[in-house]
Order: C-alpha cells, then structure tokens, then sequence
C-alpha cells in the first residue's frame, strides 16, 4: 500500500493551508461569536476552487478524487470547523446530483454552486426524525407537470443562506417495503410557500448557517426530480459512505487543529520555572493526542481510497472512520483545553471553540451508535475481514 499522497494532493493540501492561515484563522472568533455566515470567506474559497471541489470539471468544479477533498476538509477544520463546513457543505447535496441527476439539472444546479454563484444544501432530518430516514413525513404530492410538497425539515445546514435543496420526501405513499416510495426532489428557496427558521444557541460549529425548513404547498417543476421516483432512499444510503467519511475527516481537522493549539500553548505557558511542556504528564497528553490523530487520519485515507476505488469494505470503513475519527476529535479537544486549564475554558484561546465544535461529528451524519450498528452489521453479515 502507498501511503504517500501525490504531487497534486501534496499541492492542494500547501494551498488550502496558506489560504485557512490568512482567511480563515483571523476571522473565525468574530464568526463564532456573531453566528454568523462567512460569506465573504465562503466567496473567496470557491475562487480558489474549494466550493464543490467534487463537482465534475465540465460542471464548473474541479473534479478531485475524495481522497483530495478529503484532504481539503482536513485542512479547513483544523483551521476552524464552522467556517470550514460553510465552505465544504456550500455543495451539500450535490453528490445526489453528480449520481443521478440529467444534464440539464447538472448544468442548472452544480455549476452555480462550483462557480460560487449559489449555495445548495440537503434536507433530511426533520422535527422528528433523525437517524430512522425512512420515518420522514414530508410528502410531495403530483399534479399535472408540478410536484406540490408540504412538511417540515429541521437541522438542514445552509438553511437560510441557500438558494435550493435536495429534498427527501414521500412521493408513493402506497409502495410496498420500508425503504420505497421516497424521492429527491430539488427546491429553490424562492418558492412561493417555501419559508426557512435559522437556529440560534448551537454549541459550536456556529459560523455554519442551520435552520428549519418549512413546506407550504411548495410546487416545483416535475424536472426537479432527481432520477428515478419512489428511488430516493436507496440514492440517498449509497452517498452515506462518503459524507460519513468526510465527517472523518472533519474530526481529524478538528482534532489536529486543537493539538497543534495546545502544543504550542505548552511551550509558552510557564510554571514552577519551566515550560509546561517540560512535564511528562503534559508531553503524554501531547503523545496520545498525535498518535490517535494520526490514527484517525489513516483509517479516514483508507475510507476515502475505497471511496475512489468501489471498494467492498466502503460501508465498514466508512463507519470505522466516522465513529473513531470523530471520537478522537472529542477526547483530543477535551485534552487540548485541559492543557490550556483556566485559560482554555474562556474563548481567548481557539480551544474552546474546538471543545464546542468536536461533539457535532458524533451526532450528524449518523450517530456515533449507528456506526456501530452499522459495523457490527457489516462484520455479522459479511465476516470479518
């Protein structure tokens, strides 16, 4: 196995960091504490090509394999996590597109995004379902050449910012089996009955816009479709492995971030005479903390290699990826504030910020014990290998 990363990935991954360091870093306290979107920031980083780097290049993007955009959301978390989601989900829901969208809807919905003309976003969850998707109730019903939805979607990232949505909803009420009858349909926001509630009071990743989507007897065009009706949940579960392991890699960015943090911290901050990096009890946090990043990070590399490759361990991979990497975003932004002590509980210093941000990754995208389910499923049903 090659574990180097290509002239390319290497490139990439020197530009996204001289670019966190410059615009994102000076600025992330001010977003934090506004909960606000960075849209100037946001703008900036599609020049750059960041924004929908997975978008095909005859789209607009610049088509990297997801190894590379794995790399890229490493490196704009371990800046700051709620502006390096508003920049790396600023093309949430395009993979549903990229799979099984037409090429008008392509050329319509991909390349305004690419080209940092628009914000897209994928509705989901909704006030009442969460982990169980095949729960939802928001409906799209048909008539004539419209789909008319009604309901309500909640926790959807870019809520109030985007201009249209991906949206899961109940299209055949009456289909057999759990997991049929469900559609992707994409909606604009400027849709007569179409009404979005930013949430407020977030732990962390505040500078990342979400809010509550609201479905008024919304019609679209029947070309607002994506692919095939009543296929949408089986759609959505075939993308679950790569934004699972793209939350792998949010967890490896936020946890190298909050070390890096308390490393240098550790060889300002003075006691009893020395550096605090002097004791041994602080130099072993410091050893665990890397050693689990670096961990993290491999498994999450792997994950994304299988993404590229079709691999038939994705789904395990992905998961291990999802709920160890998210862990140890966890346990090494609590070590991270530990070694800052008072300093690190007051939002001075980025630490605290990261203490915030980490706990998201073991709740969206899947829970921490869906992965686990999801693991033991893969490990039952297939062996173990």
């Amino acid at each position: 196995m090659d574990f180097g990363l290509t002239e390319t990935q290497t490139q990439v991954r020197d530009e996204v960091r001289r670019f966190a360091d410059n615009e994102i870093k000076p600025v992330a306290s001010e977003y934090d504490r506004a909960e606000e979107f960075p849209h100037e920031v946001v703008e900036k980083a599609s020049e750059m090509g960041l924004v929908g780097s997975n978008v095909p290049m005859e789209y607009g993007g610049a088509g990297y394999d997801y190894l590379t955009n794995v790399i890229i959301v490493e490196e704009l978390f371990a800046a700051d996590p709620g502006i390096g989601l508003s920049i790396s989900a600023a093309a949430f829901g395009a993979d549903a597109l990229i799979g099984y969208g037409t090429d008008e809807q392509k050329e319509r919905f991909l390349r305004p995004v690419a080209e940092g003309e628009a914000i897209m976003g994928s509705a989901i969850s909704e006030p009442d379902v969460g982990s169980d998707v095949s729960s939802i109730s928001a409906s799209a019903e048909k008539e004539g050449d419209e789909w008319v939805l009604s309901g309500n979607k909640m926790w959807i990232t870019n809520g109030s910012v985007g201009d249209y949505f991906v949206v899961m909803c109940e299209t055949d009420p009456d289909a057999e089996g759990r997991y049929n009858g469900f559609s992707q349909i994409v909606v604009e926001s400027d849709r007569d009955g179409f009404e979005a509630e930013k949430i407020t009071g977030k732990l962390g990743i505040r500078a990342s816009d979400t809010a509550e989507l609201i479905f008024d007897d919304v019609r679209v065009p029947e070309e607002n479709l994506v692919g095939t009706r009543g296929a949408g949940f089986l759609q959505l579960m075939e993308f679950f492995d790569e934004t699972r392991t793209a939350v792998a890699a949010q967890g490896v960015g936020i946890a190298r971030g909050a070390a890096e943090r308390a490393l240098e911290y550790a060889q300002e901050r003075e006691q009893f005479g020395q550096p605090i990096s002097e004791f041994q009890a602080i130099q072993h946090k410091l050893a665990e903390m890397f050693t689990d990043i670096e961990a993290a990070r491999q498994l999450t590399y792997k994950s994304a290699w299988s993404v590229d490759h079709a691999d038939e361990q994705l789904t395990k991979l992905a998961s291990m990826a999802k709920e160890y990497g998210s862990r140890v975003a966890v346990d090494v932004a609590d070590e991270a504030v530990q070694i800052h002590g008072g300093a690190g509980y007051v939002d001075d210093f980025d630490v605290e910020r990261f203490y915030r941000d980490a706990k998201i990754t073991q709740i969206y995208e899947g829970t921490t014990e869906i992965q686990k389910n999801i693991i033991a499923r893969e490990l039952l049903g297939k062996g173990i290998v």
